[in-house]
Formats: structure tokens, sequence, C-alpha cells
């Protein structure tokens, strides 16, 4: 009988001439159980110790597994036509290399990987084109403030629309403007922006939008009359621009409950990601790129 995929399951056959028992072990029983450990060294981060006294193999035979699967490519199919809601970000390994992500923010199940040599247009705009071919078509986007992906996301889905990471935008304003700023009109601004992540209902944005436009109405003049060569006109034009930019696209999750207002949930994986890899450092630039392969694959 036929159990499972451990290989220590075996299909037995009985003999009625002979009455002898032969046991025959399935090719694929083995196969499986081995892409079982290397599985577990991925997601569980468990080192090649730990997966011997488990599975009672060598360090030279799960060294082997190891780069066997190492060296296959994973076989994704993902129906992307039902996929509406997306969250993307990027994270760089090293000075090498960039990880491109997709999320379903329904589930948030990775959809979509990309290790490209930085996060430029062109790399993202060639990925973007190809998912559009297999049938990606999402409603909206979480992204971050990156110009050159908002580029390129528009240009391959123009009518999908774009909500920004409230998180990333604070934190950008908040890093222009300082912790200790020194004009009234920078502590104000940073005031308003402390607010921005605790927007929950179409009131509160209203008030955001009213406290800003009152903020521009009363301080423009002053930040256009600073000279040109101080820091606190630099600070503060960055941040008016930033805001200006993003307004239009910063509060579509307060009427769609599925749309996340922030990129976290994607963040929170890279975070897992990178130290998972580190308990595994070491590996080639190859298997490297190979293994945020499976680690993305593993977690779709």
């Amino acid at each position: 009988m036929l159990y499972g995929t451990d290989p220590s399951h075996k299909q037995r056959f009985h003999c009625l001439q002979c009455h002898r028992t032969f046991i025959w072990k399935a090719k694929y029983n083995s196969i499986a159980q081995y892409q079982h450990w290397f599985e577990l060294w991925i997601t569980e981060s468990c080192s090649v110790r730990r997966l011997r006294k488990l599975s009672g193999y060598s360090a030279c035979k799960i060294h082997g597994i190891k780069n066997y699967w190492l060296g296959q490519i994973p076989k994704e199919d993902i129906d992307y036509s039902k996929v509406r809601y997306v969250i993307y970000d990027a994270t760089y390994f090293h000075k090498d290399g960039c990880l491109l992500n997709l999320m379903n923010a329904t589930n948030q199940k990775i959809i979509a990987h990309t290790y490209v040599q930085n996060e430029s247009f062109e790399e993202s705009y060639d990925w973007f084109i190809n998912l559009k071919h297999q049938g990606l078509n999402p409603m909206f986007l979480t992204t971050d403030g990156e110009r050159s992906i908002i580029r390129a996301l528009k240009l391959v889905w123009p009518g999908a629309r774009l909500q920004r990471c409230l998180f990333h935008l604070k934190r950008e304003g908040m890093r222009w403007l300082r912790t200790y700023p020194k004009t009234e009109a920078g502590k104000e601004l940073r005031t308003i922006l402390a607010t921005l992540c605790k927007i929950k209902t179409l009131q509160e944005r209203d008030i955001f939008i009213q406290m800003y436009t009152d903020w521009v109405r009363k301080y423009r003049e002053f930040v256009l009359s600073l000279p040109r060569t101080t820091i606190a006109l630099k600070d503060l034009k960055r941040t008016m621009v930033l805001i200006n930019n993003a307004l239009p696209d910063m509060f579509h999750y307060l009427t769609d409950s599925n749309v996340p207002s922030t990129t976290n949930s994607l963040e929170s994986f890279h975070s897992r990601l990178k130290s998972d890899y580190q308990r595994h450092r070491g590996l080639t630039k190859e298997h490297r790129i190979q293994y945020i392969r499976w680690y993305c694959y593993y977690h779709k």
C-alpha cells in the first residue's frame, strides 16, 4: 500500500505462489521527501546539523539535497486574473542586487518577484509588462514614493488606482523636517504629519487636508522669502512637494476597505526574509538568488 510522500512509506506486494512479501520504494517519494528537508532549510532556517538529526542523513547528503534544489527553478502557477489589490515594494541585498516584490493584499501572499540589479524604471517596466501579458490587471496598487516605479506602474496599468504608503510619506516628511525644526513653520508641519497614519475616517481625512491647507496659506509667503541657501527652505519645500504630489492618492483606503494604506505587510515579509537569509550567509550570488526565489515561492 502506498502512503503519502515519506520515503519510509512503501508499496508492499505479496506473491501468492511463494508467499513472499516484496517492498518497492517509489522514486518520487524520495524526491518529495528530499524537497521536504530543503523546504525546512528555507522556511524554518534549519541548519544542516538540525536537518541531520531530523532526517538521519549525513551532512554530505543534506548538502547534496540543498544544492540540488538550489539548482532548480520553482514552477509557479498563479491565476493573476483574480488578483485585484496589490502591494509593491523592493529591498536590496548587499550592493549587487535588488528584490522587486508584488503581494496580493487580500491574503498577503507573494504573487510575483524578480531579482534585478537595481530598482529602476527599465527593470521594473519590463517586469510589469511581462506580468500584464500573464493576466495581471490590478484595480489598486499600494506603493511607496519611488518616482521611477510610479511612472512604470502608470504606463503599464493606466486604469489602476495608486495608493501611496502613508508610513513612507510620514517617515520621509519627518526626516526632511528633522527631529527639532528650527522654524515655527517646520514645527507645525511636523505636528500635522504626525497625525497621518492615524486617519481612519473621511472626517479625519478632511481635518488633515484642512490643517495642511491652512498651514500653506499661513506660511507660503514665509517659505518663499527664505534665502535659497538655507536648510530650512530646502526642508520645507521638499516636504510641501511631497505632500502636494501624494495628496490625490493618499486616502483611497477610506472608501475601499480592501486597499491597504501602507506597504507594511510586504516590508515585514522582507524583514523576515533577510533575517532568515542571514542564518545561511555565505551562499554564492547564484545560490542567494535561488534562495530568495524559493523563499518567495514557499510563501505564495
